[in-house]
């Protein structure tokens, strides 16, 4: 039987790391041990359905439509782009530097079966919306009953 060290704070950090994980988790930030370079970002999205349609709402601020690229394939949805860094002045000495820039690729299974060929997208203030129709095969169709 070995001896084992009583340490009465050991439980102590595992469970501030646990917190860190879910408060970083919850404001979406970096996992820790990874370092916040150009290149590592991803956009929050907020997904939704109804009877008829798919909506997903995409955060993207201060891009072009030309550094955003939108693909449907094997009911996945795929949203790409680049968001690229502004001027960086040199004679300016900064303080703080929180954006984030770089490439993302967010990759979405889709619960259902959409129509591409009908899908719309619209950007405005900094939020991508797509809309992806449902096919017919899957919308809810009620069923009149006869009665005799």
């Amino acid at each position: 039987m070995a001896i084992v060290r009583w340490s009465p704070f050991r439980g102590m950090v595992s469970l501030q790391d646990e917190m860190n994980k879910i408060f970083d988790e919850f404001f979406g930030r970096v996992p820790s041990g990874v370092e916040m370079d150009e290149g590592v970002w991803s956009p929050s999205v907020d997904i939704s359905e109804n009877n008829n349609v798919i909506t997903i709402n995409a955060e993207i601020p201060g891009m072009s439509k030309e550094d955003i690229e939108l693909n449907i394939q094997d009911n996945t949805m795929t949203l790409k782009g680049e968001k690229k860094q502004e001027k960086e002045e040199k004679d300016a000495d900064y303080h703080r530097v929180e954006r984030s820039y770089g490439a993302f690729v967010r990759s979405f299974a889709l619960p259902t079966a959409v129509q591409a060929d009908k899908v719309k997208a619209s950007y405005k203030n900094g939020v991508l919306r797509i809309i992806l129709p449902k096919s017919e095969e899957v919308k809810p169709k009620e069923i009149p009953i006869e009665v005799n």
